[in-house]
């Protein structure tokens, strides 16, 4: 089997959109979601699609799936573009996001079980980064059986060991951090294989894309944050470096 992984899709169509054109995630044996998918700027359209996708998607909650439900429900929430991302939604899909698995499992091949999952087996918005240490990752992953690990939440896409787990993170499809282009993963469970991918996208047809088709007030300050700029993979380590708890 060959799983396609896309994470951190955020509502951004054209990127969502070209990276299903990718032949090897149209040929894929299945296409696993592995959270925060419609918190952003097209987030009905984005929802739409996915779910055209059918039985060869598997879905996850993370974190922002799980706010714009609570915002639905009435519960603050402290940004913006997810607050009038909720208000986009229909009933059926708020209720999708609602019923949302926070994990999936896959006997995939050579790579052993699969666990896929947002942030951390704990928690959806966790904070777990490539160089974490060892103890640190033997504390995320404790009790765990899996021999492979997927997961997003920290937009930056890696493949590392941690006692022997093999961990992945595809990266964000809709709002990289360290390189523009749509992020995501292909794993080949015949040979193996892990392949941490890129499609490239151009950030003046995005950013015009999502002017126009975006009812989102604030979409201008929005794209110029996170589509014709990008964070780097330094700053965004050490943002995140701060919320696990380093000093």
């Amino acid at each position: 089997m060959r799983i396609a992984v896309l994470s951190d899709i955020h509502g951004v169509l054209p990127a969502l959109e070209a990276v299903l054109a990718e032949p090897e995630v149209k040929s894929a044996d299945r296409i696993v979601l592995t959270g925060d998918l419609a918190a952003g700027p097209m987030p009905v359209e984005t929802l739409d699609l996915l779910i055209s996708l059918g039985e060869r998607a598997s879905w996850v909650s993370g974190n922002a799936d799980r706010e714009l439900v609570e915002v639905a429900a009435g519960k603050d929430c402290p940004y913006p573009s997810s607050v009038w991302a909720a208000g986009q939604l229909s009933e059926e899909q708020i209720e999708l996001l609602a019923g949302l698995p926070a994990r999936q499992e896959i006997e995939l091949g050579r790579l052993g079980r699969t666990l896929f999952l947002h942030a951390t087996p704990r928690s959806d918005e966790e904070t777990i980064l490539v160089d974490s240490s060892l103890e640190r990752w033997g504390e995320v992953l404790a009790g765990e059986k899996a021999d492979t690990v997927v997961l997003g939440n920290t937009h930056m896409p890696f493949v590392r060991l941690a006692d022997r787990v093999l961990v992945v993170n595809p990266g964000s499809v809709g709002m990289p951090y360290g390189r523009y282009g749509a992020q995501w993963a292909l794993l080949d469970g015949k040979s193996g294989a892990v392949t941490l991918r890129n499609t490239p996208l151009d950030a003046r047809t995005v950013r015009e894309r999502l002017l126009v088709e975006s009812g989102y007030e604030g979409i201008r300050e929005w794209v110029d944050e996170y589509v014709t700029s990008t964070y780097s993979d330094a700053e965004a380590l050490t943002t995140f470096a701060a919320a696990e708890g380093r000093r």
